[in-house]
């Protein structure tokens, strides 16, 4: 037997669970596949190791889909400082002192009350699958992975592994970097490689949760601090947090193979100052780390959001929060073809689109290229640039706080002297 469905969205992740959600309020019937079960959440287990930086635009967007007073039921930290420096020894440093080569975002300075929060991906995903099985036109197909897609004139015909058969007028492809229906509808990609790999590690801290967090930037990559929940009374005066150092693939093995009181004092002396005095190592995970870049968005009856789409370096944790912007303008651009009598799969409205998402996706891929490139080497004439970068940064405060707003979504546009200017560089419509 057939099942007819308006939508097939692939992928139950974060941001396909938020577009199974924000499709079946628009009343159409959504089926939503994944070959996993819904992550369980256990208060009193120790935080996913896998956490995200979920900006003030992205809690706008999880609210209007009903997510976020969930996320808030079980957990979710608040930030309201953004400290970024160099740590890089070099001896033009003692020309340029940390204090005026380090920039901070506070929230109070943009006008709001924080600047995001800190949340496990479980939690974020448990949340938008309770969405979406309160929508009563999503059906929630757990447990089964998609074997084919035939592309016909007027729908998709996609057969499960477990023989069921759907068809849609369109197919979304939000299943990850390794996309199995990017491959289906015959779409490459560009891909580049980066020398490092990025190793994060789940701890506890002597001290109260942290409201700020942080990225010193070395040579070999950048060390990042990420503020979580009080550890409870099971741990009194205790609190946990992510940490997340960048470095060479041998260094990471090595740090990998030691004992969690080895790796405690590797930490210790090779973090800034700034780290609090570290109790506990729970779990540690590393993964390479790429910018990838679909050559198209579209082909026939299938269209791709997040990760599918593009991935980019995790360096400020923009990579599902761009995921969830690509869903927002997937559902408007749906909802305005649908309401138009059109086909949501013609092509005039999945250009749409992709002429939206891949200028905005492109330009955040080149600012964390800039990053990436600025700050890992040891070129002193570069080392020199990247100080006085910070310390121009620091001097002009409400330049920055203006592409702070933008890039925390407080603010819906780039200021436009430098919208105009992101426009002009070059690439922008390359990959």
């Amino acid at each position: 037997m057939t099942q007819a469905f308006d939508i097939v969205v692939v992928g139950a992740g974060m941001v396909g669970a938020a577009l199974a959600t924000g499709l079946g309020r628009e009343g159409l019937a959504v089926a939503m596949i994944d070959r996993a079960a819904a992550p369980e959440f256990d208060p009193g287990a120790a935080p996913d190791i896998r956490v995200s930086a979920l900006s003030v635009g992205s809690e706008r967007y999880l609210d209007d889909l009903g997510a976020w007073s969930r996320i808030l039921d079980m957990r979710a930290t608040p930030y309201r400082r953004l400290a970024v420096w160099d740590e890089t020894p070099h001896p033009l440093t003692r020309l340029v002192p940390r204090r005026l080569a380090e920039v901070t975002f506070d929230a109070r300075d943009l006008g709001t009350s924080h600047l995001g929060h800190i949340v496990e991906n479980s939690i974020t995903q448990q949340a938008l699958w309770q969405t979406a099985e309160a929508e009563p036109g999503v059906t929630v197909m757990a447990g089964c992975g998609v074997a084919s897609v035939d592309q016909g004139k007027d729908q998709a015909t996609i057969t499960l592994d477990d023989g069921q058969t759907l068809t849609a007028s369109l197919v979304i492809g939000a299943d990850g970097a390794q996309s199995r229906i990017r491959d289906m509808a015959g779409i490459g990609v560009t891909r580049d490689q980066y020398g490092q790999q990025a190793m994060v590690i789940s701890v506890r801290y002597r001290g109260e949760v942290e409201d700020i967090t942080w990225q010193g930037f070395y040579p070999s990559g950048p060390r990042a601090f990420l503020p979580l929940h009080s550890a409870g009374e099971a741990f009194p005066g205790e609190s946990w947090a992510s940490l997340v150092w960048y470095d060479a693939p041998e260094q990471l093995a090595r740090l990998k193979s030691l004992d969690n009181e080895a790796l405690m004092a590797e930490i210790q002396n090779a973090f800034p100052g700034d780290l609090p005095v570290l109790t506990h190592i729970d779990t540690r995970a590393s993964f390479p780390i790429a910018r990838q870049h679909a050559r198209h968005y579209y082909s026939g009856r299938m269209v791709l959001a997040g990760d599918a789409a593009h991935t980019i370096n995790p360096l400020a944790g923009q990579g599902v929060n761009l995921g969830f912007q690509d869903a927002q303008c997937l559902q408007a651009t749906i909802r305005e073809a649908l309401r138009a009598g059109g086909d949501p799969a013609n092509p005039q409205w999945l250009a749409r689109y992709e002429q939206e998402r891949r200028p905005a996706n492109r330009r955040m891929m080149l600012t964390m290229d800039l990053f990436y490139h600025l700050f890992s080497n040891r070129i002193p004439p570069v080392h020199l640039l990247r100080n006085l970068g910070l310390g121009t940064a620091r001097a002009l405060p409400f330049a920055r706080n203006r592409v702070a707003r933008y890039a925390m979504g407080i603010d819906d546009q780039l200021p436009a002297v430098l919208r105009q200017l992101s426009e002009r560089l070059p690439g922008l419509g390359r990959h």
